[in-house]
């Protein structure tokens, strides 16, 4: 079936906003009395605050109330959106904007797919928002990738079949969300890693609307 509609996933695929993750877990941990590393902040790619939250605990060695979890995760939150009101468009991956331009002149339908709760923040600040019909982050939905609710989601909201979307992700969780809701999908990052999307490439930058055409056939 022809592609549509392309849905994006936006921490490593769009920009890089990993390291402010990184940075205000590890400040966490730390203030916990214990530290965290960049392996393990590499394991909680496209998963929720709270699950995330749940490892790291974990990893600690430290059993906390509803209540308390709830207070760090804010906390943690504080100190990142701290961080990503600082991002400019300089730090949107390499590609993205090209791309985006490309598919958008074209007549595809571009939704956000993302479990991040700042989506609008990082949006704004790097100059991306004009650029998509529907934005479906963590404000909307209430199950984590891969669960395929953000991309089932995001379908409804640009009017689409989920044969007809395109879904664009760095993490494993997020192809398996993609193929779950039926949909194709780009992995962006290894083939050895990605080995369920459809297919797999470095960065944005690879890509033209010419790869679209020939995917309406996969």
């Amino acid at each position: 079936m022809k592609i549509k509609a392309c849905l994006f996933d936006l921490d490593g695929v769009l920009v890089d906003t990993a390291i402010y993750h990184f940075k205000a877990w590890k400040q966490l941990a730390n203030s916990l009395g214990f530290d965290f590393t960049e392996e393990q902040n590499e394991q909680l790619k496209g998963i929720s605050r709270m699950e995330s939250l749940d490892r790291i605990l974990n990893w600690g060695n430290l059993q906390k109330s509803d209540e308390e979890k709830v207070a760090l995760a804010t906390q943690k939150n504080e100190w990142y959106v701290a961080m990503i009101e600082q991002m400019t468009p300089t730090e949107v991956l390499n590609g993205t904007v090209d791309f985006l331009t490309s598919i958008k002149n074209a007549g595809y339908r571009i939704a956000l797919g993302s479990a991040s709760k700042n989506s609008a923040i990082i949006l704004q600040r790097t100059n991306l928002a004009h650029f998509f019909d529907a934005i479906v982050d963590g404000n909307l939905v209430n199950k984590s990738k891969p669960d395929p609710e953000v991309f089932l989601k995001g379908a409804e909201l640009l009017g689409m079949q989920a044969q007809e979307c395109l879904v664009f992700e760095d993490a494993i969780a997020g192809i398996e969300a993609a193929n779950r809701a039926g949909m194709r999908s780009v992995g962006i990052g290894s083939p050895e890693v990605l080995t369920e999307a459809t297919i797999v490439v470095k960065d944005l930058s690879r890509l033209s609307v010419a790869h679209l055409h020939q995917m309406d056939e996969l």
